[in-house]
């Protein structure tokens, strides 16, 4: 069915927990015929990817010291941090009206409109003068989907630096040296771009590349009890922390689709427990991975065998071609 309207919905909280919970109900509550637009801010937040190490990505301590929160949210990708100079967007549908570029556009044609030269750059990024300053990442489950990302309006540059762990290969895989060179400000092209600027061009843009009038998200329509859940599921220590295993072994290697690290706990030279870590947009071979993995004895060759049970597509054999080169070259 294809999309016969547009809603959208501004959050006023800042809270990332309730931030998260309201966009994983818009995901489950959006029709087949409808494109949801969800503008959103958090305050002094660490957010990870599904498959991410927290310990390894944030500086924990340091940001908890400062009444930062951490939060994992549901799609893949790297660790970003918000503060009230970032604004969040989530595009939400079914599969079938899902469109990256169309999605994409609504964000460049709103940037462009405030006289802002922005382009796309590689798979998810969002970039002017070479320069970051929104990244993209993506969810899906059943028929439905969401595509979100940052768009870094007045970001507190150094602390983004303060609490994040950004790997030096990642770094040297684009070719600069620090974080902070990498991403920018949209005010610094433009000094006197405020938040409901910004919001009120990606709303005309979002009406413009649909061809649709908007109508807005009513309070009303949500379910509290479903949100407080979304709450209590986000802002808890399992699904946030999760277990950090004592792990006897550890693989760890960057690819051009993102890097892994397999931890391992191996006794008499069997695999009783193992944790995957990676910020590939890719999730769903990393869920595989450690149920495969665990009762495999401890050699290249055999799970090197049992990886190749599989059944993967055409994007995701190379991922695994890549992750049994490791194996092969480390144990």
């Amino acid at each position: 069915m294809t999309i016969r309207r547009l809603r959208y919905y501004i959050s006023n909280e800042t809270d990332p927990y309730r931030n998260l919970a309201l966009e994983e109900y818009l995901l489950h509550n959006v029709t087949e015929d409808e494109c949801i637009l969800y503008l959103w801010q958090n305050e002094k937040t660490v957010v990870i990817g599904i498959n991410q190490n927290p310990w390894k990505e944030c500086k924990v301590k340091e940001l908890n010291e400062d009444g930062g929160r951490l939060v994992r949210r549901l799609s893949g990708g790297g660790a970003v941090y918000h503060d009230l100079g970032n604004l969040n967007f989530t595009f939400i549908m079914t599969k079938d009206n899902y469109d990256v570029e169309r999605q994409l556009e609504v964000i460049i044609k709103a940037v462009n409109s405030l006289g802002i030269r922005a382009v796309k750059s590689g798979r998810n990024d969002i970039t002017v003068d070479g320069r970051k300053f929104s990244g993209n990442a993506f969810y899906s489950i059943g028929g439905k989907c969401y595509h979100h990302g940052t768009i870094l309006v007045d970001v507190d540059m150094p602390s983004l630096s303060k609490y994040l762990n950004v790997s030096k290969t990642k770094l040297i895989s684009k070719g600069v040296d620090s974080v902070r060179k990498r991403v920018t400000n949209l005010k610094e092209y433009r000094p006197e771009l405020s938040m409901d600027m910004l919001k009120n061009e990606l709303l005309q843009a979002f009406r413009k590349t649909y061809g649709l009038e908007l109508a807005r998200i009513e309070d009303a329509e949500f379910s509290q009890d479903t949100i407080k859940a979304g709450i209590e599921k986000f802002s808890s220590w399992e699904w946030n922390f999760g277990r950090k295993i004592e792990f006897s072994d550890s693989l760890e290697r960057r690819f051009d689709w993102g890097d892994i690290e397999l931890q391992m706990v191996v006794e008499s030279g069997i695999i009783k427990d193992c944790r995957v870590y990676s910020d590939a947009l890719d999730t769903e071979i990393f869920e595989i991975l450690p149920k495969l993995l665990i009762g495999c004895r401890f050699s290249a060759g055999e799970m090197e065998e049992v990886l190749r049970e599989i059944d993967a597509e055409d994007n995701k054999i190379r991922m695994i071609e890549d992750i049994i080169t490791l194996i092969r070259e480390e144990i």
